[in-house]
């Protein structure tokens, strides 16, 4: 989906494709089949904008048959859906019964990752639409925190580096502009936002940002006009942004709250877990580590990083960090000039939520990603963007 802003560039609004991942080439046309398209019906549009995820696999497959790229161009114009963004943080794997801490590996102190990242850059090149030039790629941010140290933090910074040189190149091949962000995360080394400052200002690349994770800055309790304040100042790029919200309680110390939590805690993917304290953000790995004993400290809110629907919260006593989107989204594209021109709906985790919660049907699903994209529609035109055809 395209939206006009009031200063005359184009917004474009997506949905990330690791809500129903495919390791090959044939389940990512499948997606298409099966999942992308009926979700465009669903809207009325006759274009409609996808992030694609692409496992090592499928990536390998398209970076080295120049035939399979065309296909999956002409797949995606055949079926009225356009690529600007590619969601290249999971390496492979995503759809696996237990996903947690693998999702972070390999880091960027491996070469696998800038191999797999530089494959990711030349491939959209590939599938841009005609009239865009600019591409955007989210990843990881740096390490998972236990597995970095000096040596890494060297590593990671000169595998960077080598990244921007071969976005230049690449600029200058194909004339696409392929513009790739560390996604701040709980528990990695990149954490925050500002935690993304010292690494990227080293680097000093327009081509190397971040992309700002909306669920993930609410999970760690940063508030989305300081933070994009911060990175502006600081010259950061913000690449691209995912549309998400985290689980809230507000009201962690009580039994019932404490029971509505536990029923998020299931064995697919890692909930980090935080509270913010008057000594600072104290937090967990996982939800299950935080609803034992005092792990953690209950006398204020928790935040889990759980991607919760965007147009339903969960029901009471908990809620979602919608009201924190909504700011970051302000913040992003409603001032005089849009902070970022890729902005992605990323809710992975339908088939995690709570049994009674999940879409029992292919058909329901593509209705919740619907409704997630209306729902940011509606906030983008509510801040003064045009939607276009």
């Amino acid at each position: 989906m395209r939206f006009r802003h009031p200063d005359g560039s184009t917004v474009h609004l997506a949905y990330c494709t690791n809500v129903h991942p495919a390791e090959t080439l044939d389940g990512v046309l499948a997606q298409l089949r099966d999942h992308c398209e009926p979700v465009r019906r669903r809207l009325g549009r006759d274009r409609l904008g996808i992030g694609l995820w692409l496992a090592k696999d499928a990536a390998h497959a398209l970076v080295t048959d120049p035939s399979a790229l065309r296909g999956l161009r002409t797949e995606l114009d055949r079926r009225g859906l356009e690529v600007v963004t590619l969601n290249g943080f999971p390496y492979e794997g995503f759809g696996a019964e237990e996903v947690k801490y693998r999702v972070y590996k390999p880091d960027w102190t491996d070469p696998e990752r800038l191999d797999h990242t530089t494959a990711l850059a030349r491939v959209l090149a590939g599938l841009l639409p005609d009239d865009v030039t600019e591409g955007s790629i989210s990843t990881l941010p740096l390490a998972w925190r236990t597995a970095y140290d000096g040596r890494g933090a060297e590593a990671a910074r000169t595998a960077l580096l080598t990244l921007a040189q071969r976005l230049d190149a690449l600029r200058e091949l194909t004339g696409r502009d392929i513009r790739v962000g560390l996604e701040p995360e709980p528990g990695c080394t990149v954490e925050t936002t500002g935690d993304a400052i010292a690494p990227l200002t080293a680097i000093g690349h327009d081509r190397i940002g971040i992309c700002v994770d909306t669920c993930h800055l609410a999970t760690s309790f940063e508030d989305p006009h300081t933070a994009l304040d911060t990175l502006a100042e600081a010259g950061v790029p913000v690449v691209k942004s995912q549309l998400s919200a985290a689980l809230h309680a507000e009201h962690p110390h009580l039994p019932d709250v404490r029971e509505a939590l536990a029923a998020f805690d299931e064995p697919r993917f890692l909930h980090q877990t935080r509270t913010a304290t008057a000594a600072g953000l104290r937090g967990t790995d996982d939800l299950g580590e935080a609803l034992k004993g005092d792990a953690l400290p209950d006398a204020s809110p928790w935040r889990a990083h759980f991607h919760v629907p965007l147009h339903a919260a969960p029901a009471a006593p908990l809620t979602s960090t919608l009201p924190v989107l909504k700011a970051a989204l302000t913040r992003l594209v409603g001032g005089p000039h849009p902070l970022t021109r890729h902005l992605e709906v990323e809710t992975y985790t339908w088939q995690a939520l709570p049994a009674e919660l999940r879409p029992r049907a292919r058909s329901q699903l593509a209705d919740g990603i619907a409704a997630e994209l209306t729902l940011a529609r509606d906030l983008l035109t509510d801040l003064g963007l045009k939607e276009l055809p």
